[in-house]
């Protein structure tokens, strides 16, 4: 356990000094995107879960999603400028296409509580287009 919290403490830094980097870099937009980008995902997973409008198949992705999210082991170390979180970006991306295609867009889009251009750019990763 101890391990755990050492390793999730070291992916907070890591993800803090990420930002912190992209704000001293002047990009602003990028940097708050990245900051909220894994809790509104933890958080539209979350209420997804709890969604009757969600089938039982896909809150079970949603599930194994939200575990990969907060995992602090990741395929891209979130060290690597601006590929470090694509891992996350690309599973939430993979798991939302699934939902759009078992609950639709506008379910994940009531549900979201972050930027909807955030929300759009991460559809676009999955090739998930309007309804």
């Amino acid at each position: 356990m101890h391990d755990l919290l050492v390793g999730l403490g070291v992916a907070l830094i890591v993800y803090a000094m990420l930002v912190l980097g992209l704000m001293i870099a002047g990009k602003r937009v990028a940097a708050k995107e990245l900051a909220t980008l894994i809790p509104n995902l933890l958080l539209l997973f979350k209420d997804l879960v709890k969604d009757p409008r969600v089938p039982r198949g896909a809150k079970v992705w949603l599930l194994i999603g939200a575990l990969w999210l907060a995992s602090p082991i990741d395929l891209l170390p979130e060290f690597l400028p601006v590929i470090g979180p694509l891992d996350d970006a690309i599973v939430a991306a993979l798991i939302l296409r699934h939902l759009v295609h078992r609950a639709g867009t506008e379910v994940i889009r009531t549900h979201w509580r972050g930027d909807p251009r955030t929300l759009e750019r991460v559809l676009s990763i999955a090739r998930v287009g309007s309804p």
